[in-house]
Order: C-alpha cells, then structure tokens, then sequence
C-alpha cells in the first residue's frame, strides 16, 4: 500500500513537470496578453472616431446656428419692411382722404372771392329798411358767405385773413413792400386777396402789402 501511493506522488509529479505542460503555459500567457493588448488597440482606434464624429456635429451645429441667425436677421429686415409699408399706405390713403378735395377746394375759393366782392359793392349805407329789395339782397349774400365759410370749415378749409399780422412766407404772399406810418416792419398793412389753408397745408397764401423802414 505504501509503494503505491510512492508510485502515485512519482506520476503526478512528472505530469506537473512535464514538458508539454511547460511549453503550454506561456501560450496560454501570450494569448491572454494578446487579447488584452487587442482590446485596448480597440479603444485607442474607437477615440480618434469619436472625436472625429463630435468635431463633424459640432461643425454642422456651428453651421445650423449661423443659418438660424441669417434666417431671423432676414425675418426681421422683412417684417420692417412691411411694417414702413403699411405705415406709407396708410398715410397715402389718409392724405388722399384729406387732401383728394384739393382741386375742388381751390375751385370753390374763386366763388367765394365773387361772393365777397358782392357783399362789400353794396352801399352799406342804403341798406335800409326803405330799400328793402337791396336790403333783402345783401342779407341773402351776406348769410351765403357766412353759409359757405362754416361748410369750409367742416372740411377743414380756414380763411386767412393776416391784416395787422407779422408776413409770413409761408401763408402770404408780398405784393409790395412800403413804408406805413405806425406799422412796425414786416407787418401786413394790406390784404388784397385773403388766403385759405386745408387742414393746416396752404392752399392758396394771402395777397398782402408788407411795411417797410423808412428810408429817412
């Protein structure tokens, strides 16, 4: 029973130390190595692809954005644009509201200079009762003209009637210039032909004498 078991411990260990077992070692070594050295070529190939793929969005993000930033600059060139627009329609369509009686307006004034012209031919002193057909005529012109200036006035067309007043150039017009005792110069001393304006734009400007210096 001894010797066997002698016998047995013999062979187990010339197994152990056998040369196959020796020779198979190391490759099973190299092998192990081998895999670990291939997963880790694996990630080092795997990184230079992420980062060539982050740089590749980040481009396409940097892309994306400088479009959405020329889009939203156009947008806004455009809705301003529409925004002057609308605003030059509509102050068109106010101004042809206002003004489109420009013409009219103007035709109307030689009427009512005849008008004027009337009133003050009549002898204002045979406007009597004993004269009751000339009194009767000169209230009618009268109540015209007063008729006429409200229907101006309603649309925005007011008389000018500067006598007295500092020459403006802008709503009169000088027909002379003369020296006047006791008018300051530049002052309307004369109203030959009173002027109109249409919704505060001159129309027609006053025909008027302005004082001057004297020339002592």
């Amino acid at each position: 029973m001894a010797s066997w078991c002698v016998r047995t411990v013999r062979q187990s260990y010339s197994l152990l130390a056998s040369p196959a077992l020796l020779r198979v070692s190391p490759r099973l070594l190299c092998t192990a190595t081998q895999q670990k050295n291939g997963r880790g070529s694996e990630e080092e190939a795997e990184k230079p692809e992420q980062n060539t793929a982050e740089k590749v969005l980040t481009e396409e993000k940097s892309q994306l954005e400088d479009q959405l930033k020329d889009v939203t600059e156009k947008y806004k060139r455009a809705l301003a644009d529409t925004e002057n627009f609308r605003r030059r329609s509509q102050k068109m369509v106010e101004d042809a509201k206002i003004y489109g009686i420009h013409s009219f307006c103007k035709d109307l004034l030689e009427v009512a200079d005849i008008l004027e012209k009337a009133t003050e031919s009549v002898p204002k002193d045979e406007v009597t009762s004993e004269n009751p057909h000339l009194k009767n005529l000169y209230d009618g012109l009268v109540m015209t003209g007063v008729q006429l200036q409200k229907v101006f006035s309603k649309h925005g067309l007011v008389k000018l009637d500067p006598d007295g007043q500092k020459f403006n150039p802008y709503e009169h017009e000088a027909l002379f210039h003369a020296p006047m005792e006791g008018k300051e110069p530049g002052t309307v001393t004369v109203v030959t032909k009173v002027g109109y304006k249409l919704h505060g734009r001159t129309l027609r400007p006053a025909l008027v004498g302005v004082a001057k210096a004297s020339s002592n």
